[in-house]
């Protein structure tokens, strides 16, 4: 994480103006090869690496997290083991160097981390993602289906028919495999997360699939929540707005929206990765027992809910 980032750590109890916390645009133009290397972004996303705190509320737990490399799955893995869970994460085989990371921090807070690359595109490989965490970790009774695929096209003439496929894989039929696979596997108490985002409320119009995936993956967790409430399992799910992540600099916004990415928030930037972490951990414990078909909404002030 660059020194800017670390420099702006305050002490703990030490009010933090979350206007200039973070940095806020113009941005550097940039460009990277699909999915993105967080270590490759300038400046580079905050997950948390140096600012999350745990205090054992997830403590002997066991998580399995899908784009646990960057981004929000990178925050939830880091902040889930310093709440004391294992953790599995997943991520497309091109991301090793920033996954490589992560097994890092989580092995320093002596959690058990598997890393299990592949292709969530395949429903074969999300079967076995779900077996090999179950059986690696010991168990599992923590999902976060946040791994996802965007790209920017301005007219859905644009849009190659494989691509639309690709993208409702990824998003969509993915986490309905992984769900499918876990379930015989969570026990009362188990908690299943999804990343959907403030693109479900209010679409950007280059962001035609993409979009519409969001607002799927927030109508399955309110539909799960009432399928699976009376089993004892909760589902819930994370709105995001403008997050500085690969996404961005990997196709999913055009380089006039990179340079000024988040610049429309009241706060007048980008939201970091670490800025959710909490949120995800508060989905997963114990003390939200009646957080159930909800969504928890993160974007600076803007979107919806």
């Amino acid at each position: 994480m660059n020194d800017e980032i670390n420099n702006q750590i305050p002490p703990a109890g030490k009010l933090e103006n979350p206007t200039t916390k973070y940095p806020k645009p113009p941005f550097k133009s940039q460009s990277q090869p699909w999915p993105g290397l967080a270590g490759k972004m300038d400046p580079r996303p905050d997950h948390g690496e140096q600012s999350y705190k745990g205090s054992g509320r997830l403590t002997g737990r066991k998580a399995l997290i899908t784009g646990g490399d960057s981004g929000m799955g990178r925050a939830a893995a880091i902040a889930y083991a310093r709440e004391g869970a294992d953790v599995a994460i997943n991520y497309f085989p091109t991301e090793e160097p920033d996954a490589r990371e992560v097994i890092e921090l989580i092995k320093a807070e002596g959690r058990r981390a598997i890393a299990i690359p592949g292709d969530l595109r395949d429903e074969a490989f999300c079967r076995h993602l779900v077996d090999e965490a179950a059986q690696r970790l010991g168990g599992l009774d923590i999902v976060v289906n946040n791994a996802g695929r965007q790209q920017a096209y301005q007219s859905i003439l644009d849009i190659p028919n494989e691509e639309f496929d690709w993208t409702m894989k990824a998003n969509i039929y993915a986490p309905f495999w992984i769900i499918k696979a876990a379930l015989p596997h969570l026990q009362p108490g188990s908690s299943i997360i999804g990343t959907t985002s403030e693109q479900a409320y209010d679409p950007s119009p280059d962001l035609y699939d993409y979009a519409q995936t969001k607002a799927a993956t927030m109508n399955y967790v309110k539909s799960l929540a009432k399928q699976l409430g009376p089993k004892g399992i909760r589902v819930n799910g994370v709105a995001p707005g403008p997050i500085w992540t690969p996404l961005q600099v990997s196709g999913g916004a055009t380089q006039e929206k990179l340079v000024k990415f988040g610049g429309q928030t009241p706060f007048g930037r980008p939201g970091q990765p670490a800025e959710l972490a909490s949120i995800y951990v508060q989905l997963a414990a114990n003390d939200a027992s009646f957080a159930n078909g909800q969504i928890y909404g993160a974007a600076g002030g803007t979107g919806q809910p």
